[in-house]
């Protein structure tokens, strides 16, 4: 076997993701029995050891193929659709039967591939509890699976830049991919119910950026104003019937409960309005709450108690005054 000679010429290739590589490998010299297979390290200049087979001519590659069929001489092969997770170290290597199995002959120097791959679309993720005006909240837009390392971002809220820090690029999950970190930080305000978060990432393998959304309203909350009126309004005569009026307004989200309380009892209700939407994007509603006038509840209060997306409970109340009818 001293007439023997494997080549494999690339050092190094880089591809898109998706596209197809070639591995070059050949042989020449005296005639050794036995297989050619490509096998792949994923830790580059490791060498023999922890290795998969790539290809060999036992075996299903679905993606793999020889770039000369049937030859004797030329193990050039081709796969197709690659993908970040293909980057590596992949060897040519010639085996020699020696029953019953095969031994290692001889193997090129390795062919170190990078595969250029386009970010995943970004993400943003905004805080895990909603946030009141003037409250400070951070954002985050996270990317992953690119190579190179190079990124940039920007951040918009809607159309105006917003400053942020750098971002921290992290090795990926595969030795030639990195994901992407970056996060802003901004103070709430009320009209960002309809305002919009945007990232904006831009990358070497992309013809344009790609952006990820957050709508700031899903990040907002907006705490009701609570007024409790009666009507009539004063002192009600005894056997006349008087309202009670709680108007819920300027919330959002639209996630509340009412309930009305006599003294400490609560009071069952069904007249409660349908939620409305105003111009500014916030929510009102009324509810109503009918009572009789007797002896027995003059003097009782009637306490509106509202509970809005799972906070404390905001509340207002009015004071039930009877009078005895006028007696001629």
């Amino acid at each position: 076997g001293e007439g023997f000679k494997l080549r494999q010429p690339q050092d190094a290739v880089s591809v898109a993701a998706g596209q197809t590589l070639t591995l070059n490998c050949t042989i020449f010299g005296d005639n050794i029995n036995g297989p050619v297979k490509w096998l792949k390290s994923r830790d580059s200049g490791n060498g023999p050891g922890n290795e998969q087979v790539v290809y060999a001519d036992a075996g299903t590659f679905p993606r793999v193929t020889w770039a000369v069929t049937k030859s004797n001489t030329d193990f050039t092969i081709h796969i197709r659709d690659v993908q970040p997770e293909d980057a590596g170290t992949y060897y040519c290597v010639k085996f020699r039967k020696k029953v019953p199995d095969e031994i290692e002959f001889q193997r090129g120097k390795g062919t170190e591939v990078s595969v250029h791959a386009e970010p995943t679309r970004p993400v943003v993720s905004g805080p895990t509890r909603r946030a009141g005006p003037g409250e400070s909240v951070s954002f985050t837009c996270t990317a992953g699976r690119f190579f190179p390392e190079d990124i940039s971002v920007k951040w918009f809220k809607d159309k105006a830049p917003i400053s942020a820090q750098q971002p921290q690029v992290t090795p990926g999950q595969t030795k030639f991919s990195y994901d992407m970190s970056s996060t802003v930080t901004m103070t709430l305000q009320q009209d960002d119910l309809r305002s919009q978060l945007v990232c904006e990432v831009q990358h070497s393998t992309l013809t344009a950026p790609l952006t990820g959304t957050y709508e700031l309203r899903e990040a907002l909350r907006v705490s009701p104003s609570v007024r409790v009126a009666t009507d009539p309004r004063g002192p009600v005569e005894v056997n006349k019937t008087i309202s009670f009026i709680c108007n819920v307004e300027g919330f959002y989200p639209g996630d509340v409960d009412v309930t009305w309380l006599e003294n400490r009892t609560e009071v069952k209700v069904e007249n409660v309005s349908k939620l409305l939407k105003t111009p500014q994007g916030l929510f009102k509603l009324r509810s109503l709450l009918e009572v009789q006038a007797t002896e027995e509840n003059n003097g009782s209060t009637f306490t509106c108690w509202v509970v809005h997306d799972a906070q404390a409970p905001v509340s207002a109340m009015a004071v039930l005054w009877v009078t005895a009818p006028d007696k001629e």
